[in-house]
């Protein structure tokens, strides 16, 4: 099984720092809003954007809060993840499925507002039909480990 470079990680934790607190009244109390948040680039998903709102990703038991976006017809592969992964879609439709293999036919739309919470090591699959952002939060590190590693999208893109 394929795990996330220790880079992308950093990437995903370090370059994507938290959000500013300019508009805080306290230096304890954060108050972000939708057009402050910073995306960059997610190297492991073509087109897919990440914006870390609290964090880093890559830090063991800290708590973490990032925004993912997703262009339509994008997908992920079976994967999973080596912490509790909780997830609320903000925006769009996220279809997701259970198990070792993509299948569309085997996923459920999640819309504006339902949540999803992914216990370690269960092994799930996504895909997008229209541009869609999801807020995850949770214990980090943050982890992907996708189920057969030619799965991974970043030798796909190489392809």
């Amino acid at each position: 099984m394929k795990k996330l470079s220790l880079a992308t990680i950093a990437l995903l934790g370090g370059t994507c720092a938290f959000i500013s607190t300019a508009n805080a009244q306290h230096a304890d109390h954060q108050m972000t809003t939708a057009d402050e948040l910073k995306w960059a680039p997610v190297p492991s998903i073509p087109g897919a954007q990440l914006a870390v709102i609290e964090g880093p990703l890559n830090q063991a038991g800290t708590p973490f809060t990032a925004r993912l976006k997703f262009p339509a017809n994008s997908k992920v592969p079976p994967h999973w993840h080596s912490t509790v992964e909780h997830l609320t879609v903000i925006s769009g439709v996220m279809n997701m499925g259970v198990g070792d293999k993509f299948d569309k036919s085997k996923t459920e739309a999640l819309g504006p507002g339902s949540v999803s919470i992914m216990q370690p090591g269960t092994h799930h699959f996504v895909w997008f039909s229209e541009d869609t952002i999801i807020q995850l939060h949770g214990i980090g590190p943050w982890t992907v480990t996708y189920v057969d590693p030619a799965d991974d999208p970043k030798k796909q893109a190489k392809k």
